[in-house]
């Protein structure tokens, strides 16, 4: 999930649904004066600082390019919007999608194969294998470009760890420090200790999310013999561990339809003490909720258990099946120029960086290096001078992060098995009576259908 980035989703139209879509984009055409003309992502959402820097990085790139012009649409991933949007032709010719949606969307040709162009990229051979693969077709050819990749992470909010006599130095290092420093934040402040996303696949997400964290899986096998393994042990540990503290604890607030965006602004507001999101979700908090700096506190995922780790996911960048061959070349372009460069080369780290800091953008945010450790370190020395993120505040989660294994997310039907899962969790908040384990079986029993029926 996006962390990409990353991801929030509204009730996702499925894998098998977007397979029967055809590939479409906005159909840009070259401009009357001869260049040629791409549409571009950019987040919805950005506050005015970020929207600067951007249109920035739009005049260096047209400045570098000349006979390219880029225009931009406001574009944030979602399931059902997404799906739409392949359907009534209204993507950007550059767009980006989560790791999940990079197989299915090659498999169908509903993105353009860029791979030759791509080939004579200067780091094409360089990137991080658990991460490119997510872009790849069966051949191995990079049709989708990793921009971003991120380990999930605990967010929390220093004050309310100050005001409820915790030490914000110290955050909790296991589930059951979790479940008690929830409990003392809401007790303390009367804020939500730890809230959780339940909407628009999101719920799936964190579930399967704090279930990897105690060493579950949520499928096995690969192709037609996978199979779902939600109704397990682990699952179960989860779901109970949140309904404890929703109903013994009180230690949840009173809002349990957050999704991605929702639980952003109200943990930005300082309404919620802790969330499980991804790990680079400090740049999102910063330009779209207005967070202050201050109160912003980060830590690992708590892992327990044998073959416990962090659920990994991220973001690639694609461009539309209907751009022309001009346009194509166009996009790849674009892509180098905005998200790739910056993570390979000194000088356009450093042209990013200060772009970003003058329009006061947060750079230096922790994330899964998309090419390796050694290049990731080397961006941090190179533009150490405009990092302006509290890394102090981060240093639980930079500390540990590379310890950490990094499980990828479910290869089939991942954004179907997350939807699923979403009333699960809701129930398991809502009803003070609801049996996690008969939820989490009647759940596997959907999954698996899902599963079966997929190509």
């Amino acid at each position: 999930m996006k962390s990409r980035s990353r991801i929030a989703f509204a009730a996702i139209a499925t894998t098998a649904a977007i397979g029967l879509l055809a590939g479409c984009s906005t159909g840009s055409d070259a401009s009357s004066d001869g260049k040629t003309k791409i549409v571009v992502a950019v987040d919805a959402g950005l506050e005015k600082p970020a929207k600067v820097a951007f249109q920035n990085q739009v005049k260096a790139f047209e400045k570098a390019n000349p006979k390219i012009t880029v225009t931009s649409r406001e574009y944030t991933w979602t399931g059902t919007t997404f799906a739409a949007e392949l359907a009534g032709g209204t993507l950007p010719d550059v767009f980006t999608i989560p790791f999940t949606d990079g197989k299915s969307l090659i498999q169908q040709n509903q993105i353009a194969d860029i791979s030759g162009l791509v080939s004579k990229l200067p780091y094409a051979e360089k990137f991080n294998p658990n991460v490119v693969k997510n872009g790849e077709n069966a051949d191995g050819d990079i049709e989708a470009l990793p921009i971003a990749a991120y380990g999930q992470a605990l967010h929390y909010n220093r004050d309310l760890f100050t005001q409820a006599g915790l030490d914000p130095d110290s955050p909790p290092t296991t589930w059951a420090e979790v479940r008690a420093d929830a409990k003392r934040i809401a007790d303390k402040t009367g804020k939500a200790g730890y809230a959780t996303m339940t909407q628009g696949n999101t719920g799936g997400w964190i579930l399967t999310s704090l279930a990897y964290a105690m060493g579950g899986r949520a499928e096995t096998g690969t192709g037609a013999k996978t199979k779902a393994t939600v109704d397990s042990a682990a699952y179960e540990k989860a779901l109970t561990l949140m309904k404890d503290m929703r109903w013994k604890d009180d230690s949840m607030g009173g809002n349990f339809l957050y999704d991605w965006n929702a639980i952003n602004q109200a943990f930005a507001s300082g309404q919620v003490g802790m969330y499980v999101s991804g790990g680079g979700n400090y740049g999102s908090l910063i330009s779209q909720n207005q967070i202050d700096p201050k109160s912003y506190g980060e830590t690992v995922v708590p892992l327990s258990g044998k073959d416990a780790g962090a659920l990994g996911g991220g973001t690639l960048a694609a461009v539309s099946a209907k751009s022309t061959a001009e346009q194509q070349m166009a996009a790849v372009k674009w892509i180098d120029f905005y998200y790739m460069q910056k993570l390979f080369t000194k000088a356009d780290a450093q042209r990013d960086a200060k772009t970003l800091a003058a329009s006061d953008q947060p750079v230096g945010a922790p994330q899964v290096p998309v090419f390796d450790k050694a290049t990731y370190d080397k961006t941090l020395e190179w533009t150490k001078e405009w990092i302006n993120v509290p890394l102090d505040q981060m240093k639980p989660y930079t500390e540990q992060q590379f310890d950490q294994t990094i499980v990828p997310e479910p290869a089939k039907n991942t954004q179907e098995l997350y939807g699923l899962l979403d009333p699960v969790v809701q129930a398991v908040l809502t009803d003070k009576s609801a049996d996690p384990a008969k939820l989490l079986s009647d759940a596997q029993t959907q999954i698996q259908a899902k599963l079966d029926s997929a190509k």
